[in-house]
């Protein structure tokens, strides 16, 4: 069941979102070569705990699963595209790394992620990744935009991922979100534009562009149940904001 958020409701998941935001700014400016997953996994312990939050993370265990996952971030590097586990990996020069973090705060939701490049041997490559992503992603909220349909969302996030040879990996993407961080519907990063439900205000989504550099869709689920990873070993991006449909356009809810 989709829900509708009122004028309210959208001010609280506004601050949700906010301590997500700050958060995940903290760990952007906090990666540097020889900086450990796990430190960044504490930066975003301490500011849930400053802002009176919780984590939407720690001990989550969704139907794939095989253990509830062990952090407040997910930490994916390199190759993985999502869910990877913050372990106590030294990041390193010219690494692509995508930090997830999502809260709770006062019974609401925010959830969103980056990816970044580490020091200064960035590859050109790599930095086209992540722009194209981000090119999705404002491409994606030119058609949030009430009477729309979600799969007009989806088609851009995909028209601009397929239009630069990236791959998109199948049956993972954004989703709707409020109360709880997974709720529906979920948001594809490829589809059909006209199709779908129908946009209105109130409604709130987690957009997740994902690409695969490579340009294969192949992925497979690493060891620990959790990482999943190109096939081909190739670089992937993940970015994410949770936003609302609104009568003035999209609002980003997961800003600073």
């Amino acid at each position: 069941m989709v829900e509708i958020k009122t004028s309210g409701e959208l001010d609280a998941m506004r601050e949700a979102g906010r301590v997500v935001g700050r958060a995940l700014d903290a760990m952007k400016a906090a990666v540097a070569p020889g900086v450990r997953l796990t430190e960044l996994n504490e930066i975003a312990v301490t500011i849930l705990a400053e802002s009176k939050a919780t984590s939407a993370f720690l001990r989550y265990k969704p139907d794939f699963a095989p253990t509830p996952f062990p952090a407040v971030i997910c930490a994916s590097v390199n190759d993985v595209i999502v869910h990877g586990i913050p372990d106590r990996y030294r990041v390193r020069e010219g690494d692509l790394l995508t930090i997830d973090f999502g809260a709770y705060l006062d019974g609401w939701a925010g959830d969103a992620a980056f990816s970044t490049l580490v020091g200064e041997a960035a590859s050109g490559r790599d930095q086209r990744l992540i722009e194209v992503a981000w090119e999705a992603m404002e491409a994606a909220l030119k058609m949030a935009v009430p009477g729309n349909r979600l799969g007009d969302i989806e088609h851009a996030i995909g028209q601009v991922g397929r239009a630069a040879g990236y791959g998109i990996p199948d049956g993972f993407g954004g989703h709707g979100i409020g109360r709880h961080m997974h709720e529906p519907p979920f948001v594809h990063n490829e589809g059909r534009p006209r199709r779908g439900m129908v946009l209105r205000p109130g409604l709130t989504l987690a957009l997740e562009p994902m690409f695969l550099s490579g340009g294969s869709d192949h992925y497979y689920t690493d060891g620990d149940g959790w990482a999943l990873r190109s096939s081909d070993g190739t670089r992937a991006v993940h970015i994410e904001h949770t936003i609302a449909i609104t009568d003035d356009g999209p609002r980003i809810l997961t800003l600073p």
